[in-house]
């Protein structure tokens, strides 16, 4: 049986690639450790800067394994742990949503930072359909909805395709499937031209700053500023900013 996640490693970019796709890369035991396994290597490998989280076949995730095959594997990972993995990893994380997403694959594409999908994908909240309700993954879908799309997509189960799904918020952006590693490679080529420090911290004011009063919020940043001004990274950017040259994090 081949590795029900592949990670491929290119330049300082890691590919994490779900492979199971006549399971249409459903969340069984098997690929939540895999990926489990492969997001822990990439994030714990400073010579990686970006990862890029992609499918093979028709579909990105359909999210819960209703199949049910049983399997000799404990579990190492859930999906609340993948998830947040994800949004705690010091590195971006990009989504290239190249199949349908359904269910809990949901989840996935709304925790990767930022995430494009091709044009003639679905998404759907399936959950209430066969009887139960998309919980875990609200926790990081919500953040990214209006109340009102959310209700509408919970409550109806229906396909969306993606340019709707863009437009809402929920990913980034929709683009023509011959496009789609284009959109891919650009974005990726301008987040590896931020400083490893300071992406880290990007991230953390995004996903941080929303739940905190505005006078813990001054407190925090008002410490931190001063400190990634003062940090040798910084130095690194201004220097080569006054010279017009890059600095040495940006990939040759």
């Amino acid at each position: 049986m081949t590795d029900a996640t592949h990670l491929q490693v290119e330049r300082g970019i890691a590919t994490i690639t779900l492979n199971r796709p006549d399971n249409r890369n459903a969340l069984s035991i098997e690929l939540l450790n895999s990926l489990g396994d492969n997001l822990t290597q990439a994030v714990s490998d400073d010579a990686i800067r970006v990862v890029v989280l992609t499918n093979e076949g028709n579909t990105f995730c359909a999210g819960a394994n209703l199949r049910g095959e049983p399997t000799d594997e404990a579990p190492r990972f859930g999906l609340v742990e993948i998830l947040q993995m994800m949004q705690d990893a010091p590195k971006p994380i990009v989504g290239r949503i190249a199949g349908h997403c359904t269910g809990g694959g949901n989840g996935l594409a709304a925790a990767c930072d930022i995430s494009i999908a091709a044009e003639d994908v679905f998404f759907a909240f399936t959950e209430v359909r066969i009887g139960v309700a998309p919980a875990i993954i609200s926790v990081v879908c919500l953040p990214k909805l209006r109340r009102s799309d959310a209700l509408e997509l919970f409550l109806t189960g229906k396909r969306v395709m993606a340019t709707r799904i863009a437009e809402i918020g929920m990913i980034n952006l929709a683009v023509p499937r011959e496009e789609l590693d284009a959109a891919v490679g650009g974005l990726v080529d301008d987040l590896v031209a931020g400083g490893p420090n300071a992406l880290a911290a990007s991230k953390q004011l995004v996903y941080k700053i929303p739940a905190m009063s505005r006078d813990d919020a001054f407190a925090w940043t008002g410490k931190l500023s001063p400190e990634l001004f003062a940090s040798d990274e910084a130095a690194e950017g201004i220097k080569a900013f006054r010279e017009k040259s890059k600095p040495g994090w940006v990939p040759s």
